[in-house]
């Protein structure tokens, strides 16, 4: 069975959680693997590739995604996230609107971005997240990501609400952290929702319920029919 789905990941679970409940539920053991983590307390759509489909994650993965997220101003966390230990904190913030909107709008565009501390990615070929919870730091070099679109949704100070249109490595996290360091008073992803990846929409997306009730076969995007998708997309 090859081909691609696209799943309404809830929060709460992991990526592979996603891939364990295909795996239990459908006894499939055929290859499995998913294109793009999301944390535990994000939501959105999230790409399982089966079979064949495995071989074209890397495509997957670098196509455009888009998120809606919100931060927090007055707050950091080591995490990044609400999830996190708390590193400092003010309570009474003098930030203006000018301000917030000013600091967002300047990373529109290619810029360098550190990653966090707690991610995925390898150091020495170990996770960086392992790595940081034994208590532990690892250098990151900045890389470069592109911002296409940024569009501030809400501000409800400390509460700031936004759109992102983003290239692959691009961590939102990051977003909330650089913004708050740039105001001077730090911030934290308090919420986080993929709604596309490349021509991949959350609207379009399976939640576990559907999944079950439509099956897997009934399911799934063939391998040519996400080709033509990513390749009109991407004209």
């Amino acid at each position: 069975m090859d081909g691609l789905l696209n799943i309404k990941k809830p929060k709460g679970i992991t990526s592979y959680d996603v891939i364990r409940f295909i795996k239990k539920n459908f006894r499939f053991k055929e290859k499995i693997g998913h294109s793009g983590t999301l944390d535990p307390a994000a939501s959105g759509v999230l790409l399982v590739c089966l079979g064949k489909a495995t071989k074209f994650s890397s495509l997957l993965m670098a196509q455009k995604k888009e998120y809606e997220a919100t931060l927090k101003l007055g707050i950091r966390t080591d995490t990044l996230d609400a999830e996190g230990k708390i590193l400092s904190k003010i309570d009474n913030l003098s930030v203006r609107e000018e301000e917030i909107r000013k600091v967002f709008f300047s990373f529109k565009g290619e810029i360098k971005q550190v990653p966090p501390l707690f991610s995925a990615l390898k150091y020495h070929g170990k996770r960086m997240y392992k790595i940081a919870r034994e208590g532990k730091d690892v250098p990151r070099k900045a890389r470069r990501i592109k911002i296409s679109e940024i569009e501030i949704k809400e501000i409800k100070i400390p509460f700031v609400s936004f759109r992102v249109v983003c290239s692959k490595g691009t961590y939102m996290r990051a977003i909330c952290r650089d913004v708050g360091e740039l105001l001077g008073c730090g911030a934290f992803q308090s919420a986080l929702i993929r709604k596309r990846i490349g021509p991949f929409l959350l609207k379009n997306a399976l939640t576990f319920e559907e999944l079950k009730e439509k099956g897997l076969s009934q399911s799934l995007i063939s391998i040519p029919k996400a080709l033509s998708l990513i390749g009109d997309f991407n004209k």
